[in-house]
């Protein structure tokens, strides 16, 4: 099947027709009114090269805010108070840190300076959000993403020093529960969030509820 070229107008093919890794379109832009149609639709953004890939993989790498599992060892460290924990606080440098590295086993970030400047402009109204941890006044830690209505779509984390990003994601995904959201989308699986409470469900379960929760946004 011949992968789907975007133009200029705001449609995305229905994901059931994506590739068996996800891969569903090609091209098209980061304007926030793109941008917002995909999320809503159980879709995500990611380079490769020169080029904007749009994916929907089958199944689809989530949490369940109540399902969060915190281990011991990061009890003993949050009661420590060693590090210092905000919100929105430092969006551009979060996503600074994330664009030095790597993800998901590519060589290089998928992280372009067009790709940064399009969350921070959706920062700026209020679309993108950023959890940033400190440790004697330095971001050594912290993740960003989309909210949309009761749903948070993680899109990259940073660590400077151990923990740090377990900690942003645990203290953020704890803040986010007492604001009644009820899905973190992860988007693929890692071993690093599957310890964290994050499992798999079918895309199609996904969408679905993607449709129930992200209604008023």
């Amino acid at each position: 099947m011949p992968l789907f070229a975007l133009e200029k107008e705001l449609i995305f093919p229905p994901v059931h027709l994506a590739e068996p890794d996800g891969l569903l379109a090609v091209g098209g832009d980061l304007s926030k009114e793109r941008l917002l149609l995909a999320y809503k639709n159980g879709i995500f953004p990611w380079y490769e090269g020169q080029h904007i890939l749009w994916w929907s993989p089958d199944p689809r790498f989530v949490l369940f805010p109540d399902e969060l599992k915190v281990s011991k060892s990061m009890k003993q460290l949050i009661k420590k108070n060693e590090f210092e924990f905000t919100v929105n606080k430092a969006f551009s440098e979060v996503i600074s840190n994330c664009k030095t590295i790597a993800r998901r086993g590519q060589e290089s970030t998928w992280i372009t300076d067009e790709v940064k400047a399009a969350y921070i402009n959706l920062h700026k109204v209020s679309y993108a959000h950023s959890a940033e941890v400190w440790m004697n006044n330095d971001l050594v830690g912290g993740l960003y993403g989309i909210r949309l209505g009761k749903v948070f779509f993680g899109e990259s984390m940073f660590s400077k020093v151990s923990n740090a990003s377990k900690y942003a994601f645990i203290k953020y995904v704890q803040q986010l529960q007492s604001e009644n959201v009820s899905l973190i989308d992860c988007q693929v699986y890692t071993e690093h969030l599957e310890s964290l409470g994050a499992k798999m469900i079918s895309r199609e379960k996904f969408v679905g509820m993607l449709k129930m929760m992200t209604v008023d946004s």
